[in-house]
């Protein structure tokens, strides 16, 4: 018998149905505005600085192959000995002074093009940066992002913008602040995310909307075949053939 485990899948239920029910017509507007981006001969980008759209949506069975997902790569590798007095403060991507600009600069993003921008808190600098920015180029953005969570947080953005306030449209993952969700006695803080679940089964909703709205347009998506399927290399290869020739 489950305790705490039926507990979440409670929440998460209840968190299924509210997307449905507050979410529809985000969604839908999402969809409409991809198909016609992509008709047009646009392209439609992913950057996520979660934990889930990344790895979730890219090669998956049934899937769309269209998306093109924005990796921002950049380390550094120097294990040093530690020094009595010497502390360095951890840089971090969103710190790093112009970087919305570069990444727009290093990419294939073009007005016209639809860019997806995927923040759980909403708060941070590259994320706002980049949806404003992309905006002023002439692309479209929408934001997957927790509109509760965010709005109870300070942007760090120089505007003091948040993501949800910078898109052209919101996906809102109905989470909490925190993101957690549940509490059991001696943990120290809430446990359960809901942020990953939520923002994959938002996608995939999407993504049926854009497939369903592509073929009333007489326009045929490329899919996913799973690889596990008898002829899947040869459908896959044939497919990513003419989805980059059509751009769909």
């Amino acid at each position: 018998m489950l305790g705490k485990g039926a507990a979440y899948l409670d929440e998460i239920r209840s968190l299924l149905d509210r997307i449905q029910t507050t979410q529809a017509e985000s969604i839908a507007r999402a969809a409409d505005m991809i198909v016609e981006s992509v008709a047009n001969g646009g392209a439609v980008h992913v950057m996520d600085t979660g934990h889930m759209l990344m790895h979730e949506l890219f090669g998956r069975t049934g899937g769309l192959m269209m998306l093109r997902p924005v990796n921002i790569a950049m380390d550094v590798q120097n294990p040093g000995p530690a020094r009595a007095g010497k502390v360095k403060p951890k840089v971090y991507l969103d710190q790093i002074p112009g970087l919305p600009q570069f990444v727009l600069d290093r990419s294939d993003i073009f007005a016209g093009d639809v860019l997806i921008i995927g923040s759980v808190s909403g708060k941070n600098t590259l994320p706002v940066g980049l949806a404003l920015l992309a905006r002023e180029y002439g692309v479209k953005v929408i934001a997957l992002t927790s509109v509760a969570y965010s709005s109870a947080l300070k942007g760090e953005h120089p505007s003091g913008k948040r993501l949800f306030e910078v898109a052209d449209v919101v996906l809102d993952n109905c989470g909490t602040v925190g993101d957690a969700v549940l509490d059991i006695e001696g943990v120290d803080a809430k446990v359960g995310p809901t942020s990953g679940i939520a923002a994959a089964a938002i996608m995939w909703t999407l993504e049926m909307e854009i497939i369903e709205r592509l073929t009333r347009r007489g326009m045929k998506p490329s899919v996913w075949l799973s690889n596990h399927m008898p002829g899947a290399g040869e459908f896959n290869r044939r497919a990513q053939e003419e989805c980059d020739r059509r751009g769909y």
